[in-house]
């Protein structure tokens, strides 16, 4: 094992020609290995070790250390673990960017839908369009739907392909299909300003398919962190909140109940 360590190329275990084109660490495989001016280099695929065997000047370093990419972070966990707090925190210390992937999917919607939607953001029905129309019905004016809806109902008949996914993702929790990710994830890896400073991602990949679409994409973090908190831990923190919610939505309840109520005590005088 020391001979083999005394003998590794200049990037170690991890794929020159991934660093170079990429500016990714993603390790190299055994099964993919080559040897260049009696050092060892190990690669991803086998594509990329044929085009370092063609051209291996290319990929190794020279007058200067080859430059390793800023640290990139996954931090994942349970809903109401604190993963937000702690990212923030870190890359607040760190200097790099701070991604929270939902909440980056809901800005990426929100011109179309005008509001955050999810079970978070879920509201009970309420009874407005009756309240308008009982109002009508006192001005002799009926009208079958307010302005309100008519304006909701376009904005649903005219989200496109990619924003109706995220959308289903985040109300449904449906996947979310590689050519939608493809155009969000890969940027954070590969364009500026990202790309030469790092980041810390927050909640992604949060299932299996989405790890695999990472390790097809040879998007490697430097560093996958879990963060797992007992039940009770979570229930403190996201019980408050959701009770204040609840009270705050039933007072609007009792309010409209009382406004119902007078409209048509006042449509029966």
């Amino acid at each position: 094992l020391k001979e083999k360590k005394r003998h590794m190329g200049d990037t170690k275990h991890f794929c020159p020609v991934s660093l170079k084109e990429n500016f990714v660490l993603c390790p190299g495989l055994y099964d993919h290995a080559a040897k260049y001016r009696e050092k060892l280099y190990y690669f991803s695929t086998s594509e990329y070790r044929d085009k370092f065997l063609k051209n291996p000047e290319d990929y190794v370093a020279h007058n200067e250390p080859i430059q390793a990419p800023p640290l990139r972070v996954c931090l994942i966990g349970t809903h109401g673990a604190g993963k937000s707090t702690c990212a923030r925190q870190i890359a607040q210390k760190l200097g790099i960017f701070h991604i929270q992937f939902e909440e980056y999917l809901q800005e990426l919607i929100l011109p179309k839908t005008k509001e955050k939607v999810g079970p978070s953001f879920e509201e009970e029905p309420e009874d407005d369009n009756k309240i308008a129309v009982l109002a009508e019905e006192l001005k002799d004016f009926p009208q079958s739907m307010t302005e309100t809806q008519k304006s909701k109902q376009v904005v649903i008949s005219s989200f496109y392909y990619e924003e109706a996914a995220i959308k289903a993702n985040l109300v449904d929790n449906e996947a979310l299909p590689a050519e939608v990710l493809d155009n969000i994830v890969p940027d954070w890896w590969r364009k500026e300003p990202f790309r030469s400073t790092g980041f810390i991602l927050d909640g992604f990949p949060r299932t299996v398919d989405e790890a695999q679409y990472l390790l097809e994409r040879g998007l490697c973090p430097d560093v996958a962190v879990f963060i797992e908190v007992e039940d009770s831990d979570i229930l403190d923190r996201l019980f408050p909140p959701r009770l204040q919610k609840w009270k705050e939505r039933r007072h609007k309840k009792m309010e409209k109940k009382k406004k119902l109520k007078d409209l048509k005590a006042k449509l029966r005088v």
